[in-house]
């Protein structure tokens, strides 16, 4: 079949660069032996360079198209292209409960939902590389004080290790997006407990970053007992974009 024509439903966007799709692959070495999930394959050009990884690998791909087009030019991963939506795939399934390696060109459009999803499964992805629209990039490896950290910037680094690793410009895809790319890489942390309770710590987060305007105190007295030791503590006379991850796993 001949190739695959972009689906702007889908935010595909077609990595036609050899050279960045090998150093994108690149960036699952630092996690040795591990199997390779990719999400969002398109035809492949991140793929060819995956499986010269000697590794097993899986493909999710939602794309009719894509899916043909793979098992026509990519004959020995006919069993391992699953068709399907990332989102609503059960990961522990797919490596037999087994950790993986995730990465991917993510589609744009759902690129922060990936990663929510990669954190309900942090147990199962030590490793999380590729690329994304580089705005997205930046609220991710944000810190403290930045306009561009938020929910996603502390939900993430609590448990992973973040790397903004480069940016990729618009004219190396077909189409070109009309935002900058960039590739980033996040490997998780010696944490294996925050110390608190997660359920708070996230509900603590996000309501704190959709009144970012307003002071802790203002924003989060309603959730926390009013019993608190830090209830008196300076800290809740800052807004929320001048708190880092751990003082927020300390509320």
């Amino acid at each position: 079949m001949g190739l695959v024509k972009p689906k702007k439903f889908l935010g595909q966007h077609f990595l036609k660069d050899l050279s960045i799709a090998k150093d994108i692959a690149d960036t699952v070495d630092v996690c040795p032996d591990l199997p390779i999930l990719e999400v969002g394959p398109g035809m492949g050009v991140l793929t060819q360079f995956i499986m010269q990884k000697n590794r097993p690998v899986k493909v999710v791909e939602l794309d009719y198209e894509s899916v043909a087009y793979l098992r026509e030019n990519f004959p020995a991963l006919e069993d391992n292209i699953i068709e399907d939506d990332f989102l609503k795939l059960n990961l522990e399934k797919l490596f037999d409960g087994k950790p993986f390696v995730l990465t991917g060109n993510y589609p744009y459009n759902i690129s922060s939902q990936i990663f929510f999803k990669m954190l309900d499964y942090k147990d199962l992805i030590p490793c999380c590389t590729g690329m994304i629209q580089k705005e997205v990039a930046e609220r991710i490896a944000a810190g403290p004080g930045s306009k561009t950290y938020g929910i996603l910037s502390i939900l993430i680094q609590a448990w992973y290790k973040v790397e903004y690793l480069f940016t990729v410009h618009e004219h190396v895809f077909n189409p070109p997006p009309k935002v900058k790319s960039a590739v980033i890489r996040m490997t998780r942390n010696e944490t294996t407990e925050l110390g608190c309770n997660e359920k708070l710590f996230k509900l603590i987060v996000k309501t704190t970053f959709n009144q970012r305007r307003k002071t802790l105190r203002n924003s989060i007295s309603s959730i926390l007992d009013k019993e608190n030791p830090l209830s008196a503590d300076l800290i809740f006379n800052k807004r929320p974009e001048q708190l880092s991850v751990s003082e927020f796993i300390e509320l």
